[in-house]
């Protein structure tokens, strides 16, 4: 067994400024659902820092980073009952990386947002 980790920070200001000029952009960063999650909520985009920043850490825990091997929407950033932040992969990715349980946490501070991730690998 492996474990590998990532981390990311990134200014919410940014990802603001993004997003509210360019709608398609959105839709090519994130899942339906996490677009969803965050419609009409005024903290709109603080919640996207974070499941951007959280993307970019797993992208970096898997070594690949995002490009030919890890597409933005291959990962969907949720939320579980109780409100804690899980990563759901399709079941193809987990058996290509040999990926048996991924953790992550997600914080914000005033202009930014942060996520850490770890990944245990099967091999």
């Amino acid at each position: 067994m492996k474990i590998s980790t990532g981390i990311d920070i990134i200014d919410i200001n940014r990802i603001k400024e993004k997003f509210s000029k360019n709608e398609d952009f959105k839709k090519r960063i994130f899942t339906e659902y996490e677009l969803e999650q965050v419609e009409g909520i005024e903290i709109e985009y603080t919640v996207l820092a974070g499941k951007w920043a959280a993307k970019e850490a797993f992208s970096k825990a898997l070594g690949t980073g995002i490009g030919s091997e890890l597409d933005w929407k291959d990962l969907s950033i949720l939320n579980d009952i109780s409100g804690k932040p899980e990563i759901k992969i399709s079941e193809k990715l987990a058996k290509k990386y040999y990926i048996k349980e991924i953790s992550l946490s997600i914080s914000h501070e005033k202009n930014y947002a942060i996520a850490s991730v770890f990944i245990l690998f099967d091999n």
